[in-house]
């Protein structure tokens, strides 16, 4: 008897396991494909997630830095400090509130206020109101006494009076006769981040959320929070009445950082954890970047396609093995394979046609979401401005000191050259104490100017005026530590383009660095040189004989904020900077002899043509 014949090249036993090889290759190439789309989407999210930190530290510092200046700038002001003298008297105080509610307007703080040395406030920005400040006793807390035995403090914590969180910014007033306090608080960061899609908040050292998008998390923590560091923290009353409970982040097993985020019947969800420091700061900025709606997508797009892939490959394979096998039957068979691998690229074609459009839809989420870190870098700018102007009011008063200790100097000599009958002496020094007043009335119009965000001009100016000036306003301060001044004064009728008064505030600053830095040494010596390097170039260079600057600190010394001083703020030398670079010129710290310091101070030559350059770049009346 004859074997019953088969269909198709092979036993039916052979057919059925290449059928079933075929299958595990299928699957087990989709398997690899979804693994390595699932690592590819996880390391995009990784990337976008550092990228986006990034802006959102900066707009948080921004927030902070834009207030940081105002206590200092407060403390210095002689009403304030009138304030928290004796019998200060109910028009001054008036004065006072009306001045802070004036100053929290303009900048955006939530409250200012003014406490005396027994805890008690005597003044504040929203004075009048219900829940005023004054008359309430805020000697408990931890910023008040630190601002008082160290002249500067800060916390953040619950407001008592009105409940809402925020950062408190304090400084000492005078030599410890009260403290000025600025209050910030972080909605709008808050409301920008919860526009982000993406879980976001800030930890201080002991693990404690301050600021979150998400409000049921404040003041969770991290880590559990011990027994003593709880009554610090009630005895402060930090934190109102919250638990500080531990925060719903659970680590993901093989994969350091990522979380599952959930607590009790709430579903939960696997996200990126990502963190970085807030500088100057010992907080920590963490954000938890969802990853279950994009990893399973890229998943199930590889799925298809590997298997689409591996099945036409697959399937070509057997159809080759096959050919030289087949006789008669070979023309019906490849007729119904042309019918099924037509139905096949169909089937593909669809496919790729969902998988393109799921593409465009992803590319402008993307499109989106750049168009929002646009947006955050606009905001951090605008940010940024507003902090250059509390910077600037801390130099502003750091500046007018200068010429008001020389004028209480001139003052009391020419009283006693009145009383000695040397009337043309005590005519000269009345004639000095006018220039001062004029410069204190530059120096005001400066920071007048600058709040109408109008940039410094460029004129001619006479060198050798700007270079006495200068001189005269910091002789009398290097006179009393005995440190001499050598200066070469410039040729009279050399002239350099730039702002006359404000070339004399940046060549005040250093000369004052240079007296503080050789107070008290042996060979004290502060001089101060110029020179033309043959180009249109004029060179002002002030050194100083002191201990010179380490070499570790060297590229830091124009950061803001950076100072070595124990009272410095560190804006001297990075406000001088961009005074010198807005004149067109430039400001160095320069190789000296030995360990003498020297900053180097290039200007552009002005001709006798040379016309007046006003540059006002989006100014406001």
């Amino acid at each position: 008897m004859n074997a019953p014949a088969t269909s198709g090249g092979g036993t039916p036993s052979r057919r059925g396991l290449a059928v079933v090889i075929g299958v595990c290759a299928i699957l087990v190439a989709a398997w690899l494909a979804g693994r390595a789309a699932e690592r590819w989407a996880l390391s995009d999210l990784r990337r976008g997630a550092r990228s986006a930190i990034g802006l959102q530290v900066g707009v948080l510092l921004a927030e902070m830095q834009k207030q940081a200046s105002l206590p200092l700038a407060l403390a210095a002001d002689p009403e304030v400090a009138a304030a928290v003298g004796p019998d200060p008297g109910r028009n001054l105080l008036d004065r006072v509130d009306r001045r802070l509610a004036q100053v929290a307007a303009a900048t955006g703080s939530a409250v200012i206020y003014v406490i005396g040395a027994d805890g008690l406030t005597v003044a504040a920005s929203n004075a009048g109101e219900d829940r005023s400040f004054v008359g309430r006793d805020y000697g408990f807390r931890p910023y008040f006494k630190q601002a008082l035995a160290g002249g500067a403090g800060s916390q953040f914590a619950l407001g008592t009076v009105s409940g809402r969180p925020g950062l408190y910014l304090a400084r000492r007033i005078g030599a410890g006769t009260g403290v000025v306090v600025v209050k910030v608080e972080f909605d709008a960061v808050e409301a920008a981040w919860r526009a982000a899609r993406e879980a976001t908040f800030v930890t201080d050292a002991r693990g404690i959320v301050l600021v979150t998008s998400e409000p049921g998390w404040r003041f969770d923590t991290l880590s559990a929070v011990d027994a003593a560091e709880r009554a610090r923290i009630e005895a402060g009353q930090e934190f109102g009445a919250a638990r500080l409970e531990r925060l719903p982040l659970h680590p993901v097993a093989g994969e350091p950082d990522m979380v599952r985020v959930g607590r009790g019947s709430l579903p939960a969800w696997t996200a990126i954890l990502t963190q970085a420091p807030v500088p100057g700061t010992d907080w920590q900025l963490r954000t938890l970047t969802p990853v279950g709606t994009t990893v399973e997508r890229e998943r199930l797009q590889a799925w298809i396609i590997a298997a689409l892939v591996t099945a036409l490959a697959g399937y070509g394979i057997f159809a080759l093995a096959d050919r030289g096998r087949r006789t008669q039957a070979r023309l019906a068979e490849a007729a119904a394979r042309r019918a099924e691998l037509e139905s096949s690229v169909e089937a593909r074609t669809r496919a790729l046609r969902e998988t393109n459009a799921q593409l465009r839809a992803e590319i402008a989420e993307r499109q989106r979401a750049e168009a929002e870190r646009e947006r955050l870098g606009r905001e951090l700018a605008q940010a940024g401005r507003l902090a250059a102007l509390g910077q600037f009011a801390a130099s502003m008063a750091h500046e007018i000191n200068q010429p008001l200790a020389a004028i209480r100097s001139y003052a009391d000599n020419t009283a006693i050259l009145i009383g000695r009958g040397r009337t043309d002496d005590a005519a000269e020094n009345a004639a000095a104490i006018g220039r001062l007043t004029d410069r204190i009335a530059g120096l005001t119009r400066q920071l007048k100017g600058f709040a109408r965000r109008a940039s410094p001009r460029r004129e001619p100016v006479v060198l050798r005026d700007v270079v006495a000036n200068a001189v005269e306003l910091v002789s009398a301060r290097a006179a009393a530590l005995h440190v001499p001044l050598d200066v070469n004064e410039p040729d009279p009728k050399l002239r350099v383009l730039g702002d006359g008064p404000r070339l004399e505030q940046v060549l005040v600053n250093l000369l004052q660095n240079a007296v503080d830095a050789v107070a008290g040494r042996a060979d004290a010596r502060v001089s101060l040189r110029w020179y033309a390097d043959g180009s249109e170039r004029v060179m002002v260079e002030v050194t100083d004989t002191g201990p010179g600057i380490p070499e570790a600190t060297r590229g830091q010394v124009f950061d803001a904020f950076f100072t070595t001083k124990a009272d410095g703020l560190g804006l001297g030398l990075a406000i001088a900077r961009g005074i010198v670079e807005d004149c067109g010129g430039n400001l160095i710290l320069a190789d000296g002899n030995g360990a003498d310091t020297v900053f180097r101070m290039a200007l552009i030559r002005a001709t006798e043509a040379a016309p007046k350059v006003d540059k006002t770049v989006g100014a406001e009346p």
